[in-house]
């Protein structure tokens, strides 16, 4: 694996290690960190100190004025006003965790505030991705009189003109990159439309939209003549678990919302998540970083859409209490384990179908039997392992459909906009999508996809590489350093965890653990720094022969807080192992 560090926008990037200018480590006696924290922060574009220390502290005080968002405010007063006329409000969600979070913030903020709401999940299997027709239909048959959309509709025209057709106004709140053509709703909120006051309003996930939507009508309506004001910040834990699992950047607005909202998560005040964090293993009051939460918490919320309904995450997240939270808490952890298994099957096959087209830059495969809620999560593993974007499809009612990510920068929605053609739907993101076509054009695809990695990435093969930050010494870690690291969280996509590259090191001592050993702890001796730590390297250990021990290694690493024993120690978790030049 190619190590290359990171350098700030705008500058090459190359294999060697750039010094951050002094002014940028001097920065570091101001907010009251170590050099190394301000340096981080420089090679991640922010340089300026107002900056630096927004981003270590980042207050909801920093977020967007909704009188700021012309199209927040239109949005806001079309619901504002519903709410004060009493009228039946109608919610349509989608089934993956960031569909029912977001309606779960409308619902909540919409019921406290004393609204009659119905709501509509679309079953996975039965209804597919999106508004259709015929629930709109439904929910007019129960007396829906403003139906509002969060996290799809955008591309949704013909249900968005039923709706109208029977008498409903339409808000539409969505993210996913907007169609040429908009859908005839009343109003629109999506941070992809331009023009919006703030870049990074563009990165929002679908929970932070219905998030804004719910404080600019909060606002507008004032404290309720019964209940008292409605504190917004109530619903901060939905939007956190909404944003870390859809895999939006991680920066600006979406940096506020999620550092905020995992405070809520670790406190659990709410029942649903209270129990979720139970049926997950941890402890109800545990506080939990951005990656235990991603692989933790959310994928029991996405195996309730993907192997049954997602009404049962919702139901979870909406308990009024603990005791009527926990049952679907349960029904989770058993979908989700039904999900490991079969994920587990489908990748298997899906990589030795890969494994046949080891020429083609991007990759299209499927399965007759493959699980439709399933496909997109074999996707993400296939890029992780083969660094090539890909379309995981599987079979129904004679057609195909399924999920695509992408890899290595290419731009995967443009990528299938350049396929349109071969395809009955497509929509999403730039690193993540969903699609349909007819199963005779699935060669075609093959062809044409391939084509379009070439045109954007070039013809050479993508090799995997590893982005690292800035050599450290064992000396110079220790708990004031890993402290001060944690107000860099949460990362993810756009913030990525600190990545750096140890001095020349021995390896003393080598061990496999876990189940059929496939973990490595490594003991290594910083001997110009007189330091010697602990490493894991996970799933790495078949690849590190016995005769390492002795030889003198380079780590690429983040350095942890073990706490298993009940004894904090500090250890590495080791990303790369390269022989000492």
């Amino acid at each position: 694996m190619r190590w290359k560090y990171r350098t700030p926008p705008d500058t090459p990037s190359g294999a060697s290690y750039t010094e951050a200018p002094s002014e940028i480590l001097e920065r570091a006696e101001a907010l009251d960190v170590s050099p190394i924290v301000t340096e981080l922060l420089w090679r991640r574009g922010i340089e300026a100190l107002p900056d630096m220390d927004t981003y270590l502290s980042p207050g909801l005080r920093h977020l967007v004025s909704p009188a700021d968002w012309p199209a927040l405010a239109q949005a806001a007063e079309i619901v504002a006003n519903a709410v004060r006329q009493g009228r039946t409000i109608a919610v349509w969600g989608d089934y993956d965790v960031d569909g029912v979070t977001a309606s779960a913030i409308l619902i909540s903020f919409l019921t406290r505030r004393g609204v009659s709401v119905l709501h509509h999940l679309p079953a996975r299997q039965e209804e597919g991705y999106g508004v259709n027709p015929e629930g709109v239909e439904a929910l007019a048959t129960q007396g829906a009189e403003l139906l509002v959309t969060v996290d799809c509709g955008i591309a949704d025209s013909p249900a968005i003109a039923r709706a109208r057709e029977l008498g409903l106004q339409v808000v539409v709140t969505d993210h996913h990159l907007p169609p040429p053509e908009l859908p005839p709703a009343h109003a629109i909120l999506n941070p992809r439309l331009e023009p919006i006051p703030c870049p990074t309003l563009g990165n929002l996930a679908g929970a932070g939209v219905a998030f804004f939507l719910a404080a600019a009508v909060n606002s507008l309506l004032g404290p309720d003549a019964n209940n008292g004001a409605f504190d917004v910040r109530e619903l901060l834990d939905l939007v956190s678990l909404g944003t870390l699992a859809d895999v939006v950047d991680l920066k600006g607005q979406n940096r506020i919302l999620a550092k905020n909202g995992l405070l809520l998560v670790a406190e659990a005040p709410r029942p649903g998540v209270a129990a979720l964090k139970e049926a997950s293993g941890f402890a109800r009051k545990a506080a939990l970083g951005a990656g235990q939460v991603v692989f933790g918490l959310t994928p029991r919320i996405n195996a309730a859409g993907r192997m049954g309904l997602a009404e049962d995450a919702l139901q979870m997240l909406l308990a009024p209490d603990f005791d009527a939270a926990w049952p679907f808490a349960q029904k989770l952890e058993t979908l989700n384990k039904e999900r490991r298994a079969e994920e587990d099957r489908i990748l298997k096959e899906a990589l030795a179908q890969a494994a046949t087209q080891s020429e083609r830059l991007g990759l299209v495969l499927w399965g007759e039997d493959w699980h439709p809620g399933v496909v997109g999560i074999v996707a993400s593993r296939i890029v992780e392992q083969t660094g090539k974007p890909a379309l995981v499809l599987c079979a129904e009612d004679g057609h195909l459909k399924g999920s695509g990510r992408s890899a290595h920068h290419f731009d995967l929605y443009a990528g299938l906009t350049a396929c349109a053609d071969l395809l009955t739907r497509y929509g999403g993101h730039t690193q993540a999508a969903g699609l349909a076509l007819e199963s005779e054009n699935v060669e075609k695809l093959r062809n044409a996809f391939h084509a379009v990695v070439l045109e954007q990435l070039g013809p050479e093969p993508l090799a995997h590489s590893l982005t690292v930050d800035r050599p450290l010494a064992f000396s110079d870690i220790d708990f004031t350093l890993l402290k001060e690291l944690d107000l860099l969280q949460p990362y993810g996509m756009g913030n990525p965890e600190p990545v750096f590259v140890s001095n020349p090191v021995e390896v003393l001592g080598l061990r496999r653990f876990g189940k059929e050993r496939i973990h490595a702890s490594l003991e290594l001796l910083d001997k110009t720094a007189r330091a010697q730590l602990r490493g894991k390297y996970w799933r790495k250990a078949n690849a590190l022969p016995d005769s390492i021990k002795g030889t003198m290694v380079r780590v690429a690493f983040t350095p942890k807080i073990d706490r298993y024993d009940g004894v904090p120690k500090i250890e590495l978790q080791i990303k790369d192992i390269q022989p000492a030049d």
